[in-house]
C-alpha cells in the first residue's frame, strides 16, 4: 500500500500552538527601511515605537480580540526590547489603567515618549521577557537593550526573572552575531518553548530573528508551503503556526487521551459477542 506522505500525524500533546508577532513600527524602522547604515545610528538606541507603530498595535488589539485570539493565549513571550515590550503589552494587555485596583500596571503612561495611558495587567494572559527571542545580536544600537533595572521601572507587571544579567552583556558594540549563529540561537529558543507547560504562545519579537529561525524549517514541506513559513514579516503581522515535538523533548502527558478497558482485566463479554459475531455478507 502506497503510504500518503504528504501529510503527518502527531500525538495532540505533542504540539503548540505558536502566534508570531513581529513588533510594530519603530523609529529605526522609518529610515532603516531606507538606508540600512542608519541602523548604526546611536540615535536608535533601544528604538521604541512610532505613532504609525501604535496604531499598528491598536489594529492588531482589535483582531485578536475580534478574532477569539486573545481568550486562548496562555502566556506571551516578548524580546525585552523597548519596541517588542510596548507591542506586546499594547496588543495583548489589559485595557486602560487606574489606580483604585490592587494590581501594578503592565507599562506606565508615555514610556518611550509614546504619550500612550499607562496599560493594565488586568483579564490577560502573562507577559514574560525571553533574551533568546532578541534580534541580532551586536553592533546595531537599535538592537541594543537597557538595563533590566530600568525596564522594570517601565514595564512593571512585566516577568523579568527570565533575564540573568541586569546590563546587556549579549550585545557587543564591534561584533555582529552571524545569521548562521542566530539561526542556533532561534532553534534553542523553540527547543525552549518546550520546557514551557502552555499549549497557546504568542510571541512577540522582531524581522531577522523570524527570518532566519524559520528559515531553518520546511525543508519536508512542499515548495509553497516552505515560502509560506520563511517569508518576512511586515511590522505588526501575526502569524499562527503549530511545532510538534518529534523528539520527546516535552514532558506532558495527554489530558484527552483515555485508556480503554476500564477497570482493568478482560471484557469478557465484548469479547466473546466479537468471537461468536459473524460478518455481514459484503461488509469489510
Amino acid at each position: 500500500m502506497d503510504m500518503d506522505s504528504t501529510s503527518g500525524l502527531y500525538p495532540l500533546h505533542r504540539s503548540k500552538t505558536i502566534h508570531l508577532v513581529r513588533h510594530a513600527q519603530g523609529i529605526h524602522n522609518v529610515i532603516g527601511d531606507k538606508d540600512y547604515k542608519a541602523y548604526m545610528s546611536p540615535d536608535y538606541f533601544d528604538a521604541q515605537l512610532t505613532p504609525l507603530g501604535w496604531h499598528q498595535v491598536e489594529n492588531l488589539r482589535k483582531h485578536v480580540h475580534a478574532s477569539g485570539l486573545a481568550k486562548k493565549i496562555d502566556v506571551v513571550i516578548t524580546s525585552p526590547l523597548l519596541r517588542t515590550m510596548q507591542t506586546a503589552v499594547g496588543v495583548f494587555g489589559g485595557e486602560g489603567y487606574t489606580d483604585t485596583v490592587d494590581a501594578l500596571p503592565l507599562m506606565l503612561a508615555n514610556v518611550g515618549n509614546s504619550a500612550r495611558s499607562a496599560i493594565s495587567s488586568l483579564n490577560c494572559p502573562p507577559i514574560i521577557a525571553v533574551e533568546l527571542c532578541r534580534e541580532h545580536l551586536g553592533v546595531h544600537p537599535c538592537d541594543r537593550r537597557r538595563s533590566v533595572g530600568e525596564y522594570q521601572c517601565l514595564f512593571p507587571a512585566v516577568d523579568f526573572s527570565l533575564i540573568e544579567s541586569d546590563e546587556d552583556v549579549l550585545w557587543k558594540a564591534n561584533i555582529r552575531e552571524t545569521r548562521e549563529e542566530l539561526a542556533i540561537r532561534g532553534k534553542k529558543f523553540f527547543d525552549w518553548l518546550w520546557t514551557r507547560k502552555e499549549k497557546e504562545i504568542a510571541i512577540v519579537t522582531h524581522s531577522g530573528f523570524l527570518f532566519h529561525t524559520l528559515a531553518t524549517f520546511g525543508n519536508d514541506c512542499h515548495p509553497l508551503v516552505r515560502k509560506e513559513i520563511t517569508k518576512h514579516f511586515a511590522n505588526c503581522e501575526l502569524r499562527s503556526m503549530v511545532i510538534v515535538d518529534k523528539s520527546m523533548l516535552g514532558s506532558d502527558s495527554s489530558t484527552t487521551d483515555y485508556p480503554g478497558r476500564i477497570p482493568s482485566g478482560p471484557d469478557t463479554p465484548s469479547d466473546e459477542k466479537i468471537a461468536n459475531d459473524k460478518p455481514v455478507s459484503g461488509s469489510t
